[in-house]
């Protein structure tokens, strides 16, 4: 039939297609349009659906051009359905015009079918027309639009859309419960869950898996992980999707401990895990720095044949990082059949962290040789921490100006600029790093200044410091670490009557410093210490152990450094509060409960102090044990007495 058209009328159909796409279906007067039931649809014409079939849609368009009002719901359905499958818009807009043309007037399933056809093409302009324009709408319809909203992060324009289905009186159902849900974010997300969380309990909806699952992740991401707990316990029944939401919440929160023993509960009671569950599970091993669970993990893994999956491959090598174990890392790195940005800025950043600037570097230039991923703003933030870490300042210069230069196609951010006023103050160049602040074209935020404090601090630059300090006081006046870094700045001066006028301003304000505690996994178990520990089982062990081991290292040239110690006490005091130090005595329990010539890995939630970075490198150097130190900021390795890091931290 399709190639005996005549020309001339090949040219009217096309030009009826090309001027009617701007034509809306309000534009239908109607008294022509024809009134339709599901009931009696004939069924579509057997050339249109063979056409479709055989993937002949621009033939099977024009077919439609021809029978013209002939046209009934099995035939624009099935002409939309292979729209939607090609994600062909311009062929919708020529159904939407020819029904228009013929006075059509489609059931709310071939409208919906339509605004699904342009959220698939990116086109939510034309579907939320599509939407306003329906004189009748269902749930399926506003879902469908309230969804691709928030899939797109216009959740402001999801929850408005929201508000709307409910004034039409349109009654939503658990899949319009879960999206909506997923855009209560933000400065005022939590009061908007709340409110959508009370509108579910009234209308029944709250036992849905779904909308319970949807629930527990929105206050999570709140941070109100007791009330998520809370929602999860209450599930009459839990899938995958809720078990890994709420483990996923309790590891983004640095909950870690938290989140593996509920790993453990609900593997005993048989829940199985997805590539997410176990990458929610390797990120809380990654914060605890447990490397034999992560590895067990690991095997899970490889086990069940997840391990193609780039995400996991990406939550490995940051896992393996953090425990200490670069090699692992590499290893997971150079077997991935395909990486993505965020491999490469993984392992980056895991050199970094380790104080490996030349490394960083490398690898850096191997990602611009190979030339398939693109570097990102991450990556530069990655190079430039490492060169900062590494002591490698002209290098970390050069790719600084080479990214301002337009060179490597990255444009700079205030966290670029941050990372070069790191890299100065390290290297001592504390004159430069205030000149390079008040030159950016960006107005430096608090971390900036943070950043130029901690140099102020390893430096012993108290005049600048004590500028910089109060500086960052007003800024943020609750930020205990401010307090913390301008008293030792004061202590390490001598200057105990600013030390104590600090530490009452903070009483006063109700700041309290973090508690500092450091950690060794022996056998699949956390042993944890606080500073002058009374808490773990072998403490008297582990202080005693350390007292052996000062007397033994004083032997061999070990002095203490009493400047770490900020209180205004003698100096046999201070030498006793050193001795107590959480790494010191995790350190010691490590030499205690492990055999001769194993490693020991300590990790600490605060940065180590210099003495007990100097305790190290003897344990290593004399008892002949390779010692890691992951701090806050960084990691130590520590071989023979000699650190990782150089001595530049």
């Amino acid at each position: 039939m399709i190639a005996s058209i005549p020309k001339y009328m090949l040219r009217k159909i096309n030009c009826f297609f090309h001027h009617s796409k701007h034509v809306s279906f309000s534009s239908i007067s109607n008294p022509c349009t024809r009134q339709i039931s599901l009931s009696s649809f004939p069924p579509s014409s057997p050339d249109l659906k063979s056409l479709c079939f055989q993937g002949k849609l621009r033939e099977a368009l024009l077919e439609m051009a021809l029978q013209g009002p002939e046209m009934v719901f099995d035939g624009y359905d099935t002409l939309l359905n292979e729209c939607v499958n090609q994600r062909f818009i311009r062929g919708g807009q020529r159904v939407q015009a020819q029904m228009i043309k013929t006075c059509y007037l489609p059931p709310v399933y071939l409208w919906t079918r339509l605004i699904v056809l342009y959220i698939k093409c990116e086109s939510l302009g034309d579907a939320r027309k599509v939407l306003d324009e329906m004189p009748k709408r269902n749930v399926v319809s506003w879902t469908a639009l309230i969804t691709a909203y928030c899939r797109r992060g216009y959740s402001p324009e999801a929850l408005n859309l929201f508000v709307q289905m409910l004034r039409s009186g349109t009654e939503p159902n658990e899949f319009t419960f879960a999206t909506v849900l997923t855009s209560c974010i933000g400065s005022n997300g939590l009061n908007l869950g709340r409110q959508v969380h009370c509108f579910i309990i009234k209308t029944g909806f709250e036992s849905y898996i779904y909308v319970g699952s949807s629930l527990l992740d929105m206050y999570a991401k709140a941070g109100r992980i007791h009330e998520a707990h809370g929602v999860f316990e209450n599930l009459p029944e839990r899938d995958i999707v809720s078990c890994t939401a709420i483990i996923s919440g309790y590891a983004q929160l640095g909950l870690d401990e938290e989140a593996l023993e509920l790993f453990r509960r609900l593997q005993i009671e048989g829940m199985n895990s997805n590539y997410v569950t176990y990458a929610s599970v390797l990120t809380a091993l990654a914060g605890l720095a447990a490397l034999d669970h992560g590895k067990q993990v690991h095997s899970h893994v490889l086990r069940s044949e997840l391990s193609s999956y780039v995400v996991l491959q990406n939550s490995l090598i940051d896992m393996y990082s953090k425990c200490g174990s670069l090699t692992y890392s590499r290893r997971v790195f150079d077997s991935m059949p395909e990486r993505t940005a965020i491999s490469w800025n993984a392992m980056l950043m895991a050199y970094s962290k380790h104080g490996m600037g030349r490394e960083v570097v490398e690898l850096f230039e191997l990602m611009r040789d190979e030339n398939k991923v693109k570097p990102d703003s991450v990556t530069i933030l990655a190079v430039l921490s490492g060169c900062s870490h590494g002591g490698l300042e002209e290098k970390g210069l050069d790719v600084f100006n080479e990214m301002e230069n337009g060179k490597i196609g990255v444009e700079p951010e205030i966290e670029h600029y941050g990372c070069v006023v790191d890299l100065l103050g390290r290297a001592g160049k504390l004159e430069e790093a205030v000149n390079f602040i008040e030159d950016m074209p960006f107005k430096p935020t608090a971390a900036i200044w943070g950043s130029l404090l901690g140099a102020c601090s390893v430096h012993s630059n108290v005049e600048m410091g004590e500028s910089v300090g109060h500086r960052l006081l007003e800024i943020e006046p609750e930020n205990a670490g401010n307090y913390v870094i301008l008293s030792n700045l004061y202590a390490s001066a001598g200057r105990w009557e600013d030390v104590r006028t600090l530490r009452k301003l903070m009483k006063e304000k109700a700041i309290k410093k973090e508690p500092g505690r450091s950690w060794i996994e022996l056998d699949q178990m956390l042993h944890t210490f606080h500073a002058s520990d009374r808490s773990h089982p072998r403490r008297e062990e582990a202080f005693a152990k350390v007292r052996e081991l000062s007397i033994k290292f004083k032997e061999a040239g070990y002095v203490p450094d009493l400047s770490c110690v900020l209180s205004d006490v003698d100096e046999e005091q201070k030498e006793k509060l050193l001795l107590g130090h959480s790494e010191k005595l995790a350190l010691a329990f490590g030499l205690i409960a492990t055999a001769k010539g194993m490693p020991v890995r300590i990790i600490k939630n605060l940065r180590i102090c210099v003495d007990c970075h100097n305790f190290a490198k003897f344990v290593s150097q004399i008892n002949g044990r390779e010692v890691t130190l992951r701090d806050k900021k960084r990691f130590h390795k520590i071989v023979g007495g000699i650190c990782s890091c150089g001595d530049y931290w």
